[in-house]
């Protein structure tokens, strides 16, 4: 008999209710972004959006459901989250995806179900166990490349070197870094207890990958390897990532 595909819980991106949007008025949507999905299929598995629990529905219903929890990239994490005040009202952040978030990557791993965090994601997963983050590159870390550029948005790259003893190198065997897109503002500021530097910046030393050792596992990207080409021979490939992803997917599966 053949085995179902793995299915993935993706966690929901939010447009929050805007009278003056033109479609669903005053409602509140909840999405997964496309490449992000295609990403996930590319290798068999299914991509199920997580919506945020309500009625008779709850974090631990949804979590059931999946194999493995995939958190995406998209609006700011709000610096409420992690005990501070927004230096600006456009950086804010969405608290209430901040909350959701935690709950699911919570009880993925009080269940052991294998967590991937995409930029977004690895500033939550940073938040979520005590870390903060540098509200805005440009303004509190001036000395610090470039990292978005919303005129080439995905087209904007950099090189990462991997830190000694890192999975980056058993996913990328002989390199010692590589070359990455770049679409974030925000960043890790003070890393989380626990938590294990992966990647960097070359020319910042931002940080570029994390991950939390232990049973269960937990890994994130600061750049979107859903965003690259698996022919484009310049960058790290968006391969080997997924397949580390999915293979502790299966093995929790078992």
């Amino acid at each position: 008999m053949t085995p179902r595909p793995l299915k993935i819980g993706l966690g929901a991106c939010f447009f929050h209710a805007d009278p003056a949007r033109p479609i669903f008025k005053g409602k509140t949507l909840q999405y997964m972004e496309q490449s992000m999905a295609h990403w996930v299929m590319a290798s068999g598995a299914v991509p199920l959006m997580l919506p945020r629990p309500s009625g008779l529905v709850d974090v631990r219903m949804l979590v059931e459901e999946i194999d493995g929890l995939l958190l995406q990239g998209g609006s700011d994490v709000s610096p409420k989250t992690y005990g501070m005040q927004a230096h600006k009202p456009e950086w804010a952040g969405d608290r209430e995806r901040d909350l959701y978030e935690i709950e699911l990557l919570n009880e993925c791993l009080r269940v052991g179900k294998p967590v991937l965090g995409i930029c977004r994601g690895l500033q939550l997963i940073n938040v979520a166990f005590g870390g903060t983050l540098y509200q805005d590159l440009e303004t509190q870390c001036p000395e610090s490349q470039v990292h978005r550029d919303w005129n080439v948005y995905e087209d904007l790259h950099h090189e990462v070197v991997f830190e000694p003893g890192s999975r980056l190198h058993e996913f990328y065997p002989g390199k010692s870094g590589g070359r990455v897109n770049s679409i974030h503002h925000q960043a890790v500021m003070d890393l989380a207890e626990g938590l294990v530097i992966e990647a960097r910046s070359v020319d910042d030393g931002i940080v570029e990958a994390l991950h939390r050792p232990g049973p269960s596992y937990l890994y994130a990207l600061q750049w979107h390897p859903e965003f690259i080409s698996a022919e484009a021979a310049e960058l790290l490939s968006p391969n080997p990532i997924m397949r580390s992803f999915l293979s502790a997917a299966e093995e929790a599966r078992a």
